[in-house]
């Protein structure tokens, strides 16, 4: 019998496999057993109501999804009264994911969630950030370390910080998180796309840009994660064109020691639970006992990790 358990930080995990933020909720109980899952990650949640972006939010592309979804949500009075209940019947642990425009505001928003039945708390510090023009926190090392500073003051729970990819300084970033307080990173958000409709000239999407998500984005999403396990030493959980076991075997031979599944669970429900079952049917065969047993062993040599942080290729 193959041991599925990992660790990120203090939080055992009975199998690495969780979904992404956004892309799960109770429904997918009529599908399979909620309590299969390694963790439950929900929607993120912001300080106050609000109503999300415009139609249309979603778009497919040729090998993903562009959403502008635009974080729709009820607030956090609703959420803490009527939602984080639901899910604290659950053995599995539950993941909280929050945003907030401001510094204060994410604090204020962390320490209001951190209740009994609260696991973990994922901070989307990919959301535009108001006191820097608008540019994502997780952009800047800067604004990351400061936000996180602020998030790690608000709450004892472990802080997930959840990167952006549209930035050019991950493995910095990286640490500024590491720096600031973070217990664990998820690389990554979504990375920013536009798509065009030819026959009418205008762009899919409501809000004419989105973030890009599925097999497309694999690689690059790979990439970062192998970067910033070189550059901290933090539990990194891997995010971005998980569809297969294989897919979620990469991710962790690059040092994630778990996976979040998302637009590969609007094409296959039962995408997650296929995942673990495939995870331990690819250890049987290689007779490795502990999936944990793959976290940070891919084969590479040939470059410095100074060379690798600063992704140099040749």
């Amino acid at each position: 019998m193959v041991d599925l358990t990992t660790q990120v930080g203090s939080l055992k995990l009975k199998n690495p496999v969780m979904p992404a933020s956004g892309t799960f909720s109770r429904d997918l109980a009529k599908v399979f057993d909620l309590e299969q899952l390694g963790a439950h990650v929900l929607k993120t949640i912001t300080p106050q109501a609000r109503r999300g972006n415009p139609v249309p939010r979603v778009s497919e592309t040729a090998s993903g999804m562009l959403n502008s979804i635009g974080i729709p949500s009820k607030g956090a009075d609703e959420f803490v009264a009527r939602v984080i209940p639901l899910f604290a019947r659950y053995e599995t642990p539950l993941v909280v994911s929050i945003s907030a425009d401001t510094g204060d505001e994410f604090a204020e928003l962390c320490h209001k969630v951190s209740v009994p039945g609260v696991a973990a708390i994922e901070v989307n510090i990919s959301c535009p950030n108001l006191e820097a023009d608008g540019k994502a926190f997780a952009m800047q090392p800067e604004a990351t370390f400061m936000v996180m500073e602020k998030l790690r003051q608000a709450s004892p729970l472990p802080l997930w910080a959840k990167l952006t990819p549209n930035t050019g300084e991950i493995a910095q970033v990286a640490q500024a998180a590491e720096a600031g307080g973070a217990d664990a990173l998820v690389v990554a958000n979504t990375i920013l796309g536009m798509a065009i409709d030819v026959e009418t000239f205008r762009p899919t999407l409501g809000n004419i840009m989105g973030g890009l998500s599925g097999p497309a984005v694999k690689p690059i999403f790979l990439r970062m994660v192998y970067q910033c396990c070189k550059a901290v030493n933090l539990p990194i959980i891997g995010c971005g064109g998980i569809s297969t076991a294989e897919d979620a075997v990469e991710y962790m031979l690059a040092g994630a020691c778990a996976v979040q599944v998302g637009t590969a669970t609007f094409i296959h429900p039962e995408a997650m639970p296929t995942i673990i079952d495939g995870l331990a049917a690819f250890c049987d065969r290689r007779g490795i006992a502990r999936v944990a047993d793959l976290i940070g062993q891919v084969r590479d040599s040939g470059l410095s990790d100074e060379a690798v942080l600063l992704g140099y290729s040749t």
